[in-house]
């Protein structure tokens, strides 16, 4: 397939026949796939998912990850960000602890630790404490609400699970860690924002360019966690 250099035309551009069983939405979306440059990225380069690269970016620029660091990934299935979690604070040497936890089941990751679990479970921050063998340094998720087709319905729903997380990440997180979650724009995750601005010293939205550019998606990243005082250093 040859690569759109940029014009307006796309003349290897896969497309998906109509018929079958197929919505047209569903259509739309497996066509976005084939075309993803980051979708044949992730597989080259053996990432569970495109969203890696969206992680990767984010890392690059604002160093959240340390060697011997401890992580968890809230939603972790299918695994792309534990995977680049686990490569950043070098787990293939022995250093750091990744944790991924999900409702859905994630194969195994050389480097993470996986429990299916609730992370909004009372008992879930002590468990991921007990897992981690301390405080987290980072927190972060990426998840979304399943899709209602209603605009402001699914803006509430990720929201929700965005303020869900912080709440887990005020649990958890070291003196100085970090947070990353995704939002979408809306108004309302100006609210998160402020919420975030009192426990953290500095938050900011993030929108890296693995994020598909009509997407509503964005990240909110609060570092500098004022909180904290759980036992134990990396």
């Amino acid at each position: 397939m040859s690569a759109d250099k940029g014009g307006s035309r796309a003349p290897g551009r896969q497309r998906v026949r109509k018929g079958g069983n197929r919505t047209p939405a569903q259509r739309a979306w497996l066509e976005r796939q084939l075309n993803d440059p980051y979708v044949a990225r992730a597989k080259r380069e053996g990432y569970r998912s495109r969203a890696a690269y969206k992680l990767l970016e984010i890392d690059d620029k604002f160093r959240l990850f340390k060697p011997g660091g401890r992580v968890v990934d809230l939603g972790a299935a299918p695994g792309g960000w534990s995977q680049v979690a686990a490569q950043r604070v070098s787990r293939a040497g022995g250093k750091g602890r990744v944790v991924g936890i999900d409702l859905l089941d994630m194969d195994a990751l050389p480097g993470v630790d996986f429990e299916k679990l609730d992370f909004m479970d009372e008992r879930a921050p002590e468990r991921l404490k007990e897992m981690l063998g301390g405080g987290a340094d980072v927190v972060m998720s990426d998840m979304a609400a399943n899709a209602t087709g209603h605009k402001k319905t699914d803006h509430l729903k990720i929201m929700g699970l965005a303020e869900a997380a912080a709440e887990f990440a005020r649990a958890v997180l070291q003196p100085g860690g970090a947070f990353l979650a995704k939002v979408l724009q809306g108004g309302t995750e100006n609210a998160l924002l402020a919420d975030l601005k009192r426990d953290f010293a500095q938050v900011r939205h993030v929108k890296p360019a693995a994020s598909r550019s009509d997407s509503a998606e964005l990240y909110v990243l609060a570092t500098g966690f004022r909180g904290g005082g759980t036992d134990g250093d990396p």
